[in-house]
């Protein structure tokens, strides 16, 4: 029971890291990239059914998550983008997936290489106009919990979120035991990448398809800021999953199947 514990929790802060490389530049790929307060091992449960049906998956470790210590002076928006276009290479044919913050991430990635993505696919994401910044975007979103249990460290260049409030923002209908693992092992957040603005244009970001799913049950990024957001960009397809923000711990079977789905 307690490995089974840990291993949920590890879906939200585990501390793996992983990385998977083909040398076919054509063949499939799904990429997954975690967003803030986590790490790669967010998707855990959703690897092995994705690679069940045949799919090439990258996890991505960010810079300054789970495991990796680099000192968060000398991490930047750009270093997690550029992290994302090493992992994918040469490769096309790419179904890339941003899960909260990452949808930033992601939204860059398509600016800088729209040739190589099939599409983009946001997970109860921020969904970005050009000039916009997470930080911004929050602001925009009263229906989060994260604001008021927030605390900017400027000195060490940090966004800290109050043990406390982990698990009722990021796995509220997580178990209990998960809840609690998820609490005790919450750690700062690189703080510059947060307030960094995108430069998207309609030529190359513009150009890429896009999906949202939505996590109607959401704390951290509201339904209603996720719902405005899909209504002012041009988005082909919505999910909607009755979640928290982390459906790849209360029901990972359910958003391999919609990945799975789209990757076609």
């Amino acid at each position: 029971m307690k490995t089974a514990i840990i291993m949920m929790a590890m879906s939200v802060l585990g501390f793996t890291a992983q990385a998977q490389k083909s040398t076919n530049k054509n063949s499939k790929t799904v990429v997954l990239v975690h967003g803030a307060w986590s790490d790669a091992s967010s998707w855990d449960a959703v690897t092995p059914l994705l690679k069940a049906q045949g799919e090439e998956v990258i996890t991505i470790n960010l810079t300054g998550h789970g495991k990796d210590t680099t000192s968060f002076a000398g991490i930047t928006f750009q270093t997690y983008v550029n992290q994302v276009k090493a992992a994918i290479g040469t490769r096309t044919n790419v179904v890339l997936v941003g899960h909260s913050f990452a949808g930033m991430v992601i939204s860059q990635v398509a600016e800088e290489e729209p040739t190589q993505i099939k599409e983009l696919i946001f997970l109860a994401a921020a969904l970005p106009h050009d000039g916009d910044s997470l930080l911004s975007l929050a602001q925009q979103d009263p229906g989060s919990h994260i604001g008021k249990s927030l605390t900017i460290d400027k000195e060490h260049g940090a966004a800290i979120i109050a043990k406390d409030a982990a698990a009722d923002i990021f796995a509220a209908d997580a178990p209990q035991p998960v809840q609690e693992y998820i609490a005790a092992n919450l750690k700062p957040e690189p703080l510059a990448p947060l307030a960094t603005p995108v430069h998207l244009t309609e030529k190359n970001f513009g150009s890429v398809k896009k999906v949202y799913i939505h996590t109607a049950n959401d704390h951290a990024i509201s339904y209603p800021a996720q719902q405005y957001m899909v209504k002012n960009n041009k988005v082909a397809k919505v999910y909607t999953l009755q979640s928290s923000h982390t459906p790849f711990i209360s029901m990972p079977d359910k958003l391999a199947a919609i990945l799975i789905a789209e990757s076609k």
